[in-house]
């Protein structure tokens, strides 16, 4: 596994790709006949000279200037998609969003129904194996309406996810996920916290559950899949990950939040789950690192100054979505984690 200190020789190679100076974004909803419609964001290059907004900005977070609705770039572009984690949006990675956008990708984001802030349906949030499948769907839409961003490279699609949408590119990738195992030995394993916040996400529920999250969810048009701090990760079999044959590139966080708050806020992660994707995925393939001065959170949008007070006031404890390391911005993490992912997609994908 090539380690943290390894990657600073990719960085150079960012430059490579062409740049964009603006960024389009445009949302649109992908209906389903099966009650799951879904929110999708759609980030593209645009060489409008139209004046950008602040898109996700709150009281509480760092928005990212966009156009809205403007003409894409002709493409075809490479695709990433990007896969929030539980509770999340398509605002928690705008940031990467846009970093990708500039540098000629296209990025689309779904709120996964059941597990994304505008919708968390338990009945929806249990139905953990339809999270890959969100994401398929969105390559269809986008490969099938060119107007919405200028052209996708059906070649050069790739998956990023944070937290459980770390698991759900992994799925993507072609790991299969033992929820049987997992709940048989969860104590042992993860411990009884963890196993309540397994059982809160419909992990090994009943036989059919089971089955379906057992069951093969890859999509052969992902060619290469990154994690941010994954969970939970232990549950996929070692056979299935060793199978894997899209390039990987997994970060953990540096420090773990603690058991406590992991249960509170419903965090199935740490860094022993990035660790053993990496040990279990094809090491020629496979690239990992624990990014220093950070926590789970850190690879979520930017916090403004006095942000952890708001939030706390609202939401006792949740002010940890603003916390890194000690002395440690989370904007250098961002400019650090972006450059490695940019430098990793430019070798995984294949060029023209």
């Amino acid at each position: 596994m090539l380690k943290f200190m390894l990657f600073i020789a990719l960085l150079v190679s960012c430059s490579a790709q062409s740049a964009f100076a603006a960024v389009g974004f445009r949302e649109m909803t992908l209906p389903d006949k099966q009650g799951r419609p879904m929110h999708v964001g759609i980030w593209y290059p645009t060489d409008t000279d139209r004046q950008p907004v602040m898109l996700g900005d709150t009281p509480a977070f760092r928005g990212q200037p966009v156009v809205k609705d403007a003409e894409a770039v002709t493409g075809p572009h490479p695709l990433v998609l990007l896969s929030h984690g539980y509770g999340g949006s398509w605002r928690n990675l705008a940031w990467l969003a846009s970093e990708l956008v500039r540098k000629g990708y296209v990025v689309a984001v779904p709120d996964h129904p059941g597990t994304t802030t505008f919708d968390m349906r338990p009945p929806q949030a249990v139905l953990l194996w339809k999270r890959p499948r969100d994401l398929s769907r969105v390559i269809d839409a986008l490969l099938s309406r060119r107007e919405l961003t200028g052209g996708i490279a059906s070649d050069r699609i790739a998956a990023i996810g944070h937290s459980l949408g770390g698991w759900t590119v992994i799925e993507l990738a072609g790991g299969r996920f033992d929820a049987k195992d997992v709940m048989k030995n969860c104590v042992t394993q993860f411990g009884s916290l963890y196993c309540k916040i397994f059982k809160a996400l419909g992990i090994g529920r009943d036989a059919a559950s089971t089955l379906a999250m057992g069951a093969d969810l890859s999509d052969r048009r992902i060619r290469a899949v990154v994690t941010l701090d994954l969970g939970p990760g232990r549950g996929f079999t070692p056979q299935s990950l060793a199978s894997v044959r899209v390039p990987a590139l997994v970060f953990g966080a540096a420090e773990d939040v603690d058991k406590e708050t992991a249960a509170k806020l419903d965090i199935a992660a740490t860094n022993r789950d990035s660790a053993y994707l990496a040990q279990y995925l094809p090491s020629a393939t496979t690239s990992y690192a624990l990014v220093p001065g950070s926590l789970h959170f850190s690879f979520m949008q930017p916090c403004k100054p006095g942000a952890a007070a708001l939030i706390e006031e609202e939401a006792s404890g949740e002010s940890i979505v603003c916390k890194d390391g000690q002395g440690v911005d989370r904007n250098a993490i961002h400019q650090q984690v972006a450059a490695m992912i940019v430098a990793f997609l430019q070798r995984a994908l294949p060029t023209r």
